[in-house]
């Protein structure tokens, strides 16, 4: 099952007086990735670059930010893939030391970079959420409510029409037996919609 990490974690290296700042760090997709480069751009105006791998899915993509071809990001991304990861943004700033590394240096350097991150990291397993939509009348609400909140489902849109609708989420694991314990508490009355987002 892949992970996403707690929260941000960071490493710093020193080879050949090269400065590497390596982060991992939880990341929603490649919107999110961008801004955040560019927030780094800002902070390190010295810096002479700033490569980044970003592990989610079909957004998935890897910048060597000027290096030579290959040196950076994409060894950068697959070190997120070899430790199961998704959702997770891996950057690297390096300041300039005024020593060439070479193209196997610095493959090294940037893979270090990001592996000292990650061995500080807490990882967190994802856990894939099934969105449900149901009807209720409305003397079934706050029965649905309770065990929504019991479940630690997350609730969404409430609407009330000539019925209760309720959007909720809740791990996908769960939602078996969460129907099947709702369908019981209020003796089939619940009317499940499919959830089209």
């Amino acid at each position: 099952m892949p992970s996403c990490l707690a929260a941000a974690v960071h490493s710093e290296l020193i080879i050949k007086k090269s400065r590497f700042i390596g982060c991992v760090e939880p990341c929603a997709g490649r919107e999110a990735a961008l801004l955040r480069v560019k927030e780094l751009r800002e902070q390190h105006e010295g810096a002479v670059h700033v490569c980044w791998a970003l592990l989610a899915g079909g957004q998935s993509a890897a910048n060597d930010d000027g290096e030579p071809g290959g040196t950076a990001g994409r060894p950068m991304l697959e070190v997120l893939r070899h430790q199961d990861l998704e959702l997770v943004l891996a950057t690297v700033v390096r300041y300039w030391g005024g020593v060439k590394l070479g193209a196997g240096g610095l493959v090294r350097a940037y893979t270090d970079a990001v592996a000292q991150a990650l061995l500080q990291a807490e990882k967190i397993p994802l856990v894939k959420q099934a969105d449900l939509r149901c009807t209720v009348p409305y003397a079934l609400e706050g029965l649905i409510r309770r065990e929504v909140e019991l479940a630690r489902a997350q609730l969404g849109e409430v609407v009330h029409g000539a019925q209760v609708e309720l959007r909720f989420s809740l791990p996908e694991p769960a939602m078996a037996g969460f129907v099947a314990r709702l369908n019981e508490a209020t003796q089939g009355r619940v009317g499940w919609l499919r959830s089209d987002g």
